[in-house]
């Protein structure tokens, strides 16, 4: 006979982080999970100690997804730093994954407001895009403060244009967001 079949680790991170972006902490709940699986809850506790760790694993899952890959495949396809912009602006404003969605990342913000290790974290992940939003715009923007308005401006646009439901007449929303960038310079 052959032994049982154990639901991945990976499975448990991807069910959390929907049931994150779906409804916050409060939603990932370990009976929630294994019903959305089709598993027991037994099966849990093969690869992680409690809830706690689970979470702690989401939040890395989101980190690499949003921050290492993102910037690893934005550097491996190469180009200028105007070409990378662009590819960072289309990547960041697609994301449609489960730890790379907006609402994911919006989940993670909301969070952050309730709980100290997240928002540390949060913090950490943040400063980290602006470093290297700053490294694009540096390589062809010679004022520091320049550099900084352009990053924030940025960094802005790519959390609030999620936020934003107004018409922009004549135009379409990505029409509106070519301008932004061409305007920022990544153009």
């Amino acid at each position: 006979m052959a032994p049982p079949t154990r639901t991945p680790r990976g499975k448990w991170i991807d069910e959390g982080l929907r049931a994150l972006a779906a409804g916050g902490p409060d939603a990932v709940r370990i009976e929630s999970l294994a019903q959305a699986l089709g598993v027991t809850r037994g099966g849990f506790y093969w690869h992680f100690d409690d809830r706690g760790a689970l979470l702690d694993e989401m939040l890395d899952r989101w980190e690499r997804a949003t921050t290492d890959a993102l910037i690893e495949r934005v550097e491996g396809e190469g180009g200028d730093p105007r070409t990378k912009l662009r590819r960072l602006f289309a990547l960041a404003l697609s994301g449609d994954g489960v730890s790379t969605g907006i609402t994911t990342d919006l989940a993670v913000r909301d969070w952050s407001r309730r709980e100290q290790h997240v928002a540390d974290r949060l913090r950490r992940v943040d400063n980290r895009r602006m470093a290297y939003l700053r490294s694009l715009y540096g390589a062809f923007c010679p004022d520091p403060e320049d550099v900084e308005a352009r990053c924030m401006l940025s960094f802005s646009l790519l959390i609030g244009n999620h936020f934003i439901a107004a018409d922009h007449g004549v135009r379409s929303r990505e029409d509106v967001l070519d301008l932004t960038l061409r305007r920022l310079g990544a153009e």
